[in-house]
């Protein structure tokens, strides 16, 4: 199994709820988890269970499903997705993205300029300023508080201040279900992130910082107008 039997599954679901399917994708990883066990049968690998390569592949994966599900919606506003690993990795950038590059580093005076770990960069494409980072995880438990640190980090820094860091997620571990008695991932969100949208079919208490998924674009276009 790989990342396209992933996105069909997606899309399997688009026909079947419209702009809802992304309330299913829980439902969606736990199918996708039979078919991956499947395979992995076939081709164990070596020295390792079944459920430590579901979760190597469902993590590396979530962060392009999350991509691919917004990345329509945030070029309809005229900006640009590039994902984090890319601007990390990459060499030969082209003249742009070395700008977002630059435009996202985080300054640790003499021990140099880097990137904070996110997983996507949104970024305004005529003038290659960022408008918001996305870490998007299964469960809040798996980054939240690293999270917490990059946004502090890029807020302490003029150049970067104004960049707005989000977290997507389906919080299969239900953190951001409610507000009291408050767990650990939903503090910090409330008090270290500028929101967190959730992906599921769930009802969750909502506030400023915690909503559904469906406000995410919405949020987005919003920000953008006040940023002119």
């Amino acid at each position: 199994m790989n990342f396209e039997d992933l996105k069909k599954l997606y899309l399997n679901k688009k026909e079947k709820y419209g702009n809802e399917a992304y309330r299913y994708v829980s439902k969606l990883l736990k199918e996708a988890k039979i078919i991956h066990k499947r395979d992995w049968e076939k081709h164990p690998t070596p020295n390792r269970d079944h459920e430590q390569s579901w979760r190597s592949f469902k993590g590396k994966n979530m962060e392009k499903l999350i991509q691919h599900i917004i990345t329509d919606g945030v070029e309809a506003l005229g900006l640009k997705i590039v994902n984090g690993n890319q601007l990390e990795r990459t060499t030969n950038l082209s003249e742009g993205l070395s700008r977002v590059k630059r435009n996202l580093a985080i300054d640790y005076g003499e021990f140099g300029l880097h990137l904070p770990d996110v997983d996507i960069v949104i970024y305004n494409p005529q003038n290659y300023k960022v408008l918001a980072v996305v870490s998007s995880k299964v469960t809040l438990r798996e980054r939240i508080a690293q999270t917490g640190y990059w946004k502090l980090k890029l807020f302490q820094d003029k150049a970067t201040k104004h960049i707005k860091v989000y977290f997507i997620t389906p919080d299969e571990d239900q953190t951001l279900a409610k507000r009291k008695p408050f767990k650990k991932g939903r503090a910090i969100v409330e008090v270290d992130l500028d929101g967190s949208y959730v992906l599921t079919e769930e009802k969750i208490e909502e506030s400023e910082k915690v909503k559904p998924f469906e406000h995410f674009i919405g949020d987005l276009e919003t920000l953008l107008k006040k940023r002119g």
